[in-house]
């Protein structure tokens, strides 16, 4: 099973449900985590702001809100930790709708265990090692009309400011690192979430059309983020 940092780091729960929420607290504390519990959407950040969190595992129903909302108030607030949302909701749109909200990863309910534990195992170990994206200049690159700072992690396209998640960012960054490039799914997700990180296949491609949607994509634009059948993705740039 895959556990923790050596350094006990702390994790939010926040589950309505409480025979689920007492589960959940007493298989991470077993696993090695501190952690904190509550019921609802005001409480949650409240939390957050009394206290630094590496990993919050985040119920999307709950009573006094949703999870959407919650995770990205808990980025407005400056919340840096790994967002994990459990849901029963699979569609498309819903999983985008969570990444657009700030979060990392996406378990769908009912869940197991073992995965569970493994891929908050997984984002503890992404905000303690972090990702390896090519090293900052502190100069904007450009490419099709976007601009990219890897120092200040700001992106632009065409003057106006994108907003992307910590983890569209750094998609962004690999796939400009390989333009043209054909890119399989399990080497976006070594360089995007980090070697022996437990995340679905599919999670790659419900990114890959958030940023395609930020970024503005349309035929003539100058770029493209194609899929390679059987592959993965490759990042095309028009140089005529």
């Amino acid at each position: 099973m895959s556990g923790p940092p050596e350094t006990p780091i702390c994790v939010l729960v926040v589950e309505d449900d409480e025979n689920l929420r007492l589960a959940l607290t007493d298989n991470l504390t077993d696993e090695g985590y501190q952690v904190q519990a509550v019921a609802g959407a005001a409480a949650a950040l409240v939390a957050a702001r009394q206290r630094e969190f590496s990993v919050v595992v985040l119920d999307i129903m709950l009573p006094d809100g949703d999870g959407y909302t919650v995770c990205k108030r808990l980025r407005e607030q400056g919340c840096n930790a790994g967002i994990l949302m459990l849901t029963a909701r699979t569609l498309e749109d819903d999983v985008v709708r969570g990444f657009d909200s700030g979060a990392n990863d996406y378990l769908a309910k009912p869940y197991r265990l073992r995965e569970l534990l493994a891929r908050v195992g997984a984002l503890a170990r992404r905000g303690t090692t972090g990702t390896a994206p090519a090293p900052a200049t502190g100069k904007s690159e450009r490419i099709a009309g976007i601009a990219l700072d890897r120092k200040a992690r700001v992106v632009t396209r065409h003057g106006a400011e994108v907003e992307l998640t910590r983890t569209e960012f750094d998609l962004l960054v690999c796939l400009l690192d390989h333009v043209g490039e054909a890119l399989t799914r399990e080497t976006i997700l070594d360089q995007v979430w980090g070697k022996g990180i437990v995340v679905e296949q599919r999670t790659v491609d419900n990114f890959i059309s958030s940023l395609k949607r930020k970024l503005g994509w349309k035929d003539g634009c100058g770029f493209n983020i194609r899929a390679v059948r059987g592959i993965g993705y490759r990042f095309d740039v028009d140089r005529r």
